[in-house]
């Protein structure tokens, strides 16, 4: 079967999709990944068929504004809601990009990230399934839990309605250019609504949030899709450093850009001297930047996950649902400063399910509040949780998983 991709976001929004498309490849299907285009390479690597969308959506994440706006708010929904200004006058061009790209391959059914809005429409232009993937919950209404992007662990009565926030948010936020589009490209009435899902996937583990037990037959829990290296080696100097002494913690940010990354990366290394903790600072994205390697910190631009944090004591980092499943599957507890978004809902979550000490707070932060969650990370009981969750996920399957949903409901369907 021919699949069209749709992915829009950073790395961990990202790479879940391109691992996704290799294997729909590998067992004989036939897939396009569309997705921003500082992705090309990656899926290149690969061999998956790409098709780029505009670059400025990730570059803007660079830009003094947005860089602004990450620092000043919140990291719930107000620090979301804040950042959609700054990209309004983009989702014209990207809305185009996606068309394009599904007219040119004819798909014969759609997966899609939540931020893909387009996906749905073109599903409904093509008269073809579709199914939203997502690497967190919020897009099906539970009892369980909040809309995962507001800052509360339980709304009561309330927590199934929220979820019409990340729902109908996005639809709602940019509903003129929607409507127009439909009309002037789609040839869809404007304020017609897509088609019913397909189904849904949740590309994380059930073992770190359950399927809730109001979801449906049409919606499954698959398990992280990851994206793993077989080649990767740490380099000379970080051979060294791992082999100097004790496995350090990692501490990184991800995409997460840069507010003052000479002001955080000394608070940190700080932080790991007071602990008595070697460090491994990850500055890729630009929240960190690197002063000096010492005998006990050692920087680098970033390293696959999947083979880096077995290598590790812990992890430290933002909370991305991505991160997070390569420090759980690798059996290591995990620290979170979330920045904005669903990081704070993850942090609450590690903190649940034992395996990491309470998030650290980005704009209270200071050496102490690193040291402590540092040594925190000790605690033997955290550690064997850890450990007990990580064996858990490596036997699982995702990836095999969401493709047996996805060809078991077209085949029902048809």
């Amino acid at each position: 079967m021919r699949f069209t991709i749709h992915a829009l976001g950073t790395r961990g929004d990202t790479q879940p999709y391109l691992a996704l498309a290799r294997e729909l490849q590998a067992q004989g299907h036939e897939p396009l990944l569309i997705a921003p285009a500082q992705f090309a390479e990656a899926a290149h690597a690969e061999g998956v068929a790409f098709a780029a969308l505009p670059a400025e959506f990730l570059t803007l994440l660079d830009s003094s504004e947005v860089k602004d706006v990450i620092g000043k708010s919140g990291t719930g929904f107000g620090a979301g809601f804040r950042l959609i200004k700054h990209y309004r006058h983009l989702m014209r061009d990207l809305l185009d990009a996606e068309w394009r790209a599904a007219q040119a391959f004819r798909p014969e059914a759609i997966i899609f990230h939540p931020k893909a809005l387009g996906a749905p429409h073109i599903a409904a232009s093509m008269g073809v399934p579709h199914f939203l993937a997502s690497p967190l919950p919020g897009f099906t209404p539970t009892s369980a839990f909040p809309a995962p992007i507001l800052p509360f662990a339980s709304l009561g009565p309330l927590n199934r309605i929220s979820h019409a926030l990340m729902i109908h948010g996005g639809n709602f936020i940019f509903r003129k250019t929607l409507r127009q589009w439909r009309t002037e490209t789609l040839g869809l009435p404007g304020r017609g609504k897509p088609a019913p899902l397909s189904g849904t996937l949740y590309a994380y583990s059930p073992h770190v949030v359950p399927k809730p037990s109001d979801w449906g037959a049409d919606v499954a829990v698959t398990g992280y899709w990851f994206l793993d290296t077989e080649d990767w080696q740490p380099d000379a100097e970080l051979a060294s450093f791992l082999d100097a002494g004790e496995p350090p913690v990692y501490v990184g940010f991800g995409s997460m850009p840069g507010i003052d990354p000479e002001r955080l990366s000394q608070i940190v290394i700080e932080g790991l001297r007071m602990a008595g903790k070697r460090g491994l600072l990850a500055t890729a994205g630009g929240a960190l930047c690197q002063i000096e390697n010492s005998r006990d910190i050692h920087f680098i631009s970033g390293a696959p996950h999947d083979r880096l944090f077995p290598l590790v004591h812990a992890t430290l980092h933002h909370g991305g649902a991505g991160t997070i499943g390569a420090a759980l599957r690798a059996g290591k507890p995990t620290a979170i400063c979330p920045f904005l978004g669903d990081q704070p809902f993850w942090a609450r979550r590690v903190v649940d399910l034992g395996v990491g000490p309470k998030p650290i707070s980005k704009n209270k932060m200071s050496a102490a509040d690193f040291a402590s969650a540092f040594v925190a990370m000790d605690d033997k009981s955290m550690r064997t949780k850890a450990e007990l969750i990580g064996q858990a996920i490596q036997h699982e399957n995702g990836l095999a998983s969401a493709i047996r949903f996805i060809e078991e409901t077209m085949t029902r369907d048809n």
